[in-house]
């Protein structure tokens, strides 16, 4: 692991395999991507636009669907508020592991919760079900595809606190991980299992997306307390740059309702990148902070009165 200006250690390195498989999946031949540093904004004119159209079909119809609904100035303190909780976590990192339970990861995760029942209470999530196709590989490709492309969302991301190398990473990882995303299918393609659970009140996809990565930070307040014994320093660096990966789908999410609500400066195809992209980053980190901090195994847990590190 490398060193970056705000989280240390945490941030996955790219390695030569990630590398190439990211590459073959996108379709980018020859010498671009293959420098030292993978850089998206060097691919930014290799990656295919064969998919854009398609994509900008399915941002016009939910801009049909949600014209009027939305309020712009909460979205607005929404996306501004997330912008300062992602600023919030080198100071929540090197606070370490709580003396006793708190709410810091609550108050972290405070402003994306407004947006969130905004865009629950308005059917936003619906509409992106209704709208958006379900993460088959094709349409993860074709939304990182977008993702790379348009530069409006890749300073999204950077006007939230992540550096060039962070990210790459993002979207490298969502990449590579398009068929573990293809698992979150809609809530239609649920199997029905009335002894358990009926698939109709089960929430749309990007909702879950969105609510399940509130969810397991909400968590880290009671878990990070109790389960601190069994917990090293390395696994809270990395579950700090999940909580941080969260934060940045969630933004990137709420950053493109915004814009559909007020400025539109998105274009249609932009719009689409955006939500898809910003539900599978926040689908991967909900993923990432269940193996990192919450299903330690025996071989992997902190040495019983041993060094943490």
């Amino acid at each position: 692991m490398g060193t970056n200006d705000t989280i240390t250690d945490g941030v996955p390195d790219v390695d030569e395999r990630d590398r190439r498989n990211f590459l073959k999946i996108l379709g980018v031949t020859g010498s671009v991507g293959a420098a030292s540093e993978l850089s998206l904004s060097d691919l930014r004119g290799a990656v295919g636009e064969e998919s854009a159209d398609e994509l900008a079909t399915y941002g016009e119809r939910i801009r049909t669907d949600l014209a009027g609904g939305l309020d712009a100035g909460l979205l607005t303190e929404a996306v501004v508020g997330i912008e300062s909780s992602i600023a919030e976590l080198p100071e929540l990192r090197a606070a370490g592991f709580p003396a006793e339970r708190g709410t810091a990861y609550h108050e972290v995760a405070a402003p994306a919760w407004e947006a969130y029942d905004h865009l629950a209470e308005v059917g936003f999530f619906s509409a992106a079900e209704r709208h958006l196709p379900e993460f088959s590989p094709d349409h993860v490709r074709a939304t990182a595809a977008e993702l790379i492309r348009a530069e409006p969302l890749t300073a999204a991301l950077a006007e939230a606190g992540f550096d060039g190398r962070e990210r790459t990473a993002l979207v490298v990882d969502v990449v590579n991980e398009n068929e573990r995303l293809a698992q979150w299918v809609s809530t239609a393609k649920l199997p029905a299992d009335p002894e358990s659970y009926d698939p109709a009140d089960v929430a749309p996809l990007h909702q879950r997306a969105l609510g399940g990565a509130l969810l397991w930070i909400d968590e880290l307040d009671q878990h990070l307390w109790q389960r601190e014994a069994i917990l090293t320093e390395a696994m809270l660096d990395r579950g700090i740059w999940d909580v941080k990966a969260m934060l940045g789908g969630i933004h990137l999410f709420v950053s493109a309702a915004r814009d559909l609500a007020g400025p539109e400066e998105l274009a249609d195809s932009q719009l689409t990148a955006a939500l898809a992209g910003g539900s599978a980053i926040a689908i991967r980190g909900q993923e990432d902070v269940a193996d990192d901090l919450f299903r330690i195994t025996d071989a992997e847990r902190a040495p019983r009165g041993g060094d943490r590190a």
